[in-house]
């Protein structure tokens, strides 16, 4: 079956704006309550849940990106048009201050609104990179996923998995966005500025990577398919 534009940016919108309410609330509920006792593991459960939901729910219908970054890898891939990218685009970052808004007007304010921030104990030249890379296996552990024609049911999983994994194990140093929306919502909001160009430069290039590299596979794939 195939869903229009306005279908596709509906579900992207509401998926960003689920996202962004688990992974951003999660942190500033933890700052409200608990006074940041419960740290990463929670900030790291949070999103997992968040896409659990969204791709079940949307998968389907968009790919369940909810990640301009992610988007850009699609493109690249040959899954997506121009003119589909503008609608990603705009759901994703429309979808995302929205969410930032909702935890703003009923979670708190704390914690910057759960901005992105990298742990500035370690040089740029080591955060920048951990940030690409976190979000190069997103986007591997995705294309792994739709190559493979959704793990058997498995997607929501895998893709929630290691978006969890990624924060849990690497936040530490470079604050594990992956995810430029989610990176721009809470800044914008907050004021809090200094650090989102790494939010919105490293995701990209670690999805454009890995695009790169799957793009042949995917080329294959069609091919064999219109045979």
């Amino acid at each position: 079956m195939t869903y229009s534009n306005l279908q596709i940016f509906t579900v992207e919108l509401v998926g960003t704006f689920i996202l962004v309410v688990f992974a951003t609330g999660s942190i500033v509920y933890d700052a409200e309550i608990f006074d940041g006792q419960l740290g990463i593991p929670f900030a790291a459960v949070a999103p997992f849940i968040a896409l659990l939901i969204g791709v079940y729910s949307f998968g389907k219908i968009s790919l369940a990106h909810f990640n301009p970054a992610v988007t850009i890898g699609y493109y690249i891939t040959g899954h997506i048009s121009k003119i589909q990218v503008v609608y990603y685009f705009a759901a994703e970052i429309i979808g995302a201050i929205l969410g930032s808004f909702f935890v703003l007007s009923f979670i708190g304010e704390k914690a910057n609104l759960g901005v992105n921030a990298p742990n500035l104990d370690f040089s740029i030249f080591v955060i920048f990179p951990v940030e690409v890379l976190a979000s190069a296996m997103l986007m591997g552990v995705i294309f792994y996923v739709v190559y493979t024609k959704g793990l058997r049911g498995f997607s929501g999983v895998a893709i929630g998995g290691i978006v969890g994994l990624d924060i849990l194990f690497l936040a530490f140093i470079s604050g594990a966005s992956m995810n430029p929306a989610r990176a721009l919502a809470p800044a914008l909001l907050s004021g809090t500025f200094e650090n989102l160009w790494i939010y919105w430069t490293a995701p990209y290039v670690g999805t454009m990577i890995v695009a790169f590299l799957f793009r042949k596979k995917f080329q294959a794939q069609r091919a064999t398919n219109y045979e």
